[in-house]
C-alpha cells in the first residue's frame, strides 16, 4: 500500500475523530440549553431542509401535524419493542401522554437543534469516507476496514436511534443508550487510527499492573458517563416538576443518584492518579504513553472543576456542555492510552 493512500486514511480519520468530539459537544449544548425538541420531526425540520426563523413560516396547524406523526411512530416503536419482549416499556410508551404534548416553536432551541444535525451529518459523510478509503487497507490489515464499516452501520442506527430520542421526547434509558453508543463510535475511530498509524510496526505489548489499572480506569469512565445521564435525566424531571422554576434547588432535589455520581467522581481520579503514577515509571519522558496520561489528568482536572460549578452554581448550561465534551475526551484519551499500552507510537515515529 502506498504511503500516500495511508496518509490520506490517517487525515480523515483523524478528522473524524475530532468531528465526533465536536458532535458531543454539539449535543451537550443541545441537551444543556433544552433544545433536543427544537426540530419536532426528523430527518428534516418542520418539513424543511433549512428551517423557519420565525413562526409566521409555519402552518397555524403545525403542532398537530407533528403531534400526529411523532404518534404513528411512537407506535411503530412499541410494536418493535414488542417484538423483542419488551412489552412494559411498548406499554409504558403508548400510555405516556406527555409526548404527544406539543412544543411552542422557538427559533433559538430550533436552530441549536439544526446545527446539531448539521455536525451529525458532516461527521457521518467523513465516517462514511473512512470506510471507502479503508480499502485500501484489505489486504494488510482487514480489521481496519471491517471496523469502518461497522462504524458506518452504527452511525446509521445512531440516527435512527436519534430520531427515537425525538420522537419519544427524549425518554430517559434512549438518552443514555444515544450516548453510550456515541461513545462507540468514537472508540472505533479512534481504533482504526491507531491501527493504520502503527501498521508495519513491530508490537511493544505492556503486560502487568499498568494494563489492568488502565482497563479499570476505562471502565469506571464509562460507567460514570452511564450514571452522569441518569444525574442528567433526574434533573430533567425536577426541573420540569418545577416548572423550570427553583433552578438552585435541582441539585439538592436530584437526590442519591447525584450523590452517586460525585462519589464516582472520586475513584475516577483515585484510578487514574495510580494510573499517571505507572506511566510515569514505566515510560519516558517524551513517550506517547506518558504524553497522553498527562493529556487525560489535565482534562480530569478541568471536569472537576466543571463539576464544582454544576454543584455550587445551579447548572449553568455552559458548564453542562462542558462538563459531557470533557467526560468523552477523558474516555478517548484513556481508550488511545490503552491501544499504545498494547502497542506503542513514540513521538519520533508519529512524525515521520
Amino acid at each position: 500500500m502506498s504511503k500516500t493512500a495511508k496518509n490520506r486514511f490517517q487525515q480523515i480519520n483523524l478528522i473524524t475523530v475530532i468531528l465526533l468530539f465536536v458532535l458531543i459537544l454539539a449535543g451537550g449544548v443541545v441537551r444543556s440549553t433544552g433544545s433536543g425538541m427544537g426540530c419536532p420531526d426528523w430527518p428534516k425540520c418542520f418539513g424543511q431542509y433549512i428551517p423557519p426563523t420565525h413562526i409566521s413560516q409555519l402552518p397555524k396547524d403545525y403542532k398537530e401535524q407533528y403531534v400526529e406523526k411523532r404518534r404513528q411512530k411512537n407506535i411503530r416503536f412499541a410494536k418493535t419493542l414488542d417484538m423483542f419482549g419488551y412489552a412494559d416499556m411498548a406499554r409504558r410508551i403508548r400510555e405516556d401522554r406527555s409526548i404527544l404534548t406539543p412544543e411552542d416553536f422557538n427559533a433559538a432551541k430550533t436552530w441549536t437543534e439544526y446545527v446539531n444535525r448539521l455536525v451529525g451529518a458532516i461527521t457521518g459523510v467523513f465516517l462514511l469516507l473512512c470506510a471507502i478509503f479503508s480499502f485500501k487497507f484489505w489486504n494488510s490489515n482487514k480489521w481496519i476496514s471491517v471496523l469502518s464499516i461497522i462504524n458506518v452501520l452504527l452511525v446509521v442506527y445512531q440516527a435512527w436511534l436519534g430520531s427515537i430520542v425525538v420522537s419519544t421526547n427524549l425518554i430517559a434509558w434512549i438518552v443514555t443508550v444515544h450516548m453510550l453508543l456515541a461513545l462507540a463510535i468514537l472508540a472505533i475511530s479512534i481504533a482504526t487510527y491507531h491501527m493504520a498509524k502503527t501498521m508495519g510496526r513491530p508490537k511493544t505489548q505492556t503486560k502487568g499492573i499498568v494494563y489492568v489499572i488502565a482497563i479499570i480506569a476505562l471502565a469506571i469512565s464509562v460507567y460514570q458517563v452511564a450514571i452522569g445521564t441518569e444525574v442528567r435525566e433526574t434533573i430533567d424531571s425536577v426541573s420540569d416538576h418545577l416548572m423550570g422554576g427553583y433552578r438552585e434547588s435541582w441539585v439538592e432535589r436530584a437526590g442519591a443518584i447525584f450523590e452517586n455520581h460525585r462519589n464516582l467522581a472520586l475513584l475516577v481520579l483515585i484510578a487514574n492518579v495510580m494510573l499517571y503514577a505507572l506511566v510515569r515509571k514505566g515510560f519516558s519522558r517524551h513517550s506517547t504513553q506518558q504524553q497522553v496520561m498527562s493529556f487525560i489528568f489535565l482534562i480530569i482536572m478541568l471536569q472537576i472543576v466543571t463539576g464544582i460549578v454544576l454543584s455550587y452554581f445551579a447548572l449553568p448550561p455552559f458548564a453542562q456542555a462542558a462538563h459531557i465534551v470533557l467526560a468523552s475526551l477523558i474516555f478517548g484519551g484513556q481508550f488511545y492510552l490503552l491501544l499504545n499500552l498494547y502497542r506503542s507510537v513514540n513521538v519520533q515515529e508519529a512524525h515521520r
